[in-house]
């Protein structure tokens, strides 16, 4: 009788590699997500560590629950969140970001500039009337001199009679004292000066001064001349004649024709643009 040959067993001695496959593949699986944690989206981790600071700094039940003394941290104490998604090598190549701080108090200063030169304008005019009618005080109660203003000129006005002889143009010696006192006044300042001549309607008629445009301008003119002996500078200085034809009161009696031979010196809150194109066609 044939025995039968008994078939050898075969020990599969690498199945050791199949677990070994599954553990390297479950390792590779683990750092692939270890690596995609890594990559912090920065926006959303800025927004949560802000919440977090937030929550942590708003001192809102800790008079309901008090925590231990020691488990308390300072409230003046900002958490800084850390940056986990930048490498040392990331954060040498990356530079520096450039912080622009824009100084607030610019446009505060500038505003205030503004309002400081508009009101130091206004104040020149009151400065300069207040220092016309403490000189002139008695002038001003004899009615020999009027001052008045609106906000765009001061007005210093002075009666003929106690600045020209009848008919001329030079100026007496009482005309003189009041003139360099204003003048004294004047020159401390930069408001431009206007310089007006009125007169009453009676007619002149010389070789000198054909009307009373001639006189008036002639008058105001000399006294221009004055003010810029005395020191007020000439460019801020212009003589203007009206002659008879912007009275103050009826030429019909003597008082007022009084009243409309004058002078009146006004000054200017500022300085009056002239057209740029007549200024052109006098360069040429």
């Amino acid at each position: 009788m044939v025995r039968r040959r008994q078939r050898e067993i075969h020990v599969n001695n690498e199945r050791w590699l199949v677990s070994y496959a599954d553990f390297i593949t479950l390792l590779f699986a683990f750092f692939v997500v270890m690596y995609s944690i890594s990559q912090v989206n920065q926006s959303k981790y800025r927004v949560l560590s802000e919440t977090f600071v937030e929550a942590f700094n708003q001192p809102n039940d800790s008079k309901a629950n008090p925590m231990p003394q020691d488990k308390v941290s300072p409230s003046n104490d900002a958490i800084t969140p850390i940056d986990m998604g930048k490498t040392a090598a990331q954060d040498a190549a990356t530079p520096p970001a450039i912080v622009i701080v824009e100084d607030s108090a610019k446009p505060e200063m500038n505003a205030q500039s503004n309002t400081t030169a508009k009101t130091q304008t206004s104040d020149e005019l009151t400065q300069i009337s207040d220092l016309v009618n403490e000189k002139f005080s008695q002038l001003i109660n004899d009615q020999m001199i009027k001052v008045s203003s609106n906000e765009l000129w001061l007005q210093i006005e002075l009666n003929d009679s106690i600045l020209f002889s009848s008919g001329g143009v030079e100026t007496s010696p009482q005309a003189q004292v009041i003139f360099t006192e204003i003048a004294n006044i004047l020159k401390n300042y930069e408001n431009p000066i206007q310089i007006e001549g009125f007169t009453d309607n009676v007619p002149i008629r010389n070789v000198r001064y054909p009307t009373n445009w001639e006189l008036s301008s002639a008058r105001a003119t000399e006294i221009v001349k004055f003010l810029a002996d005395k020191g007020v500078e000439p460019e801020r200085l212009a003589a203007v004649g009206y002659g008879e034809f912007q009275p103050l009161a009826s030429n019909d009696t003597e008082m007022g024709r009084a009243q409309n031979r004058r002078v009146a010196v006004m000054i200017a809150k500022r300085k009056m643009d002239r057209p740029r194109a007549l200024v052109n066609q006098l360069k040429k």
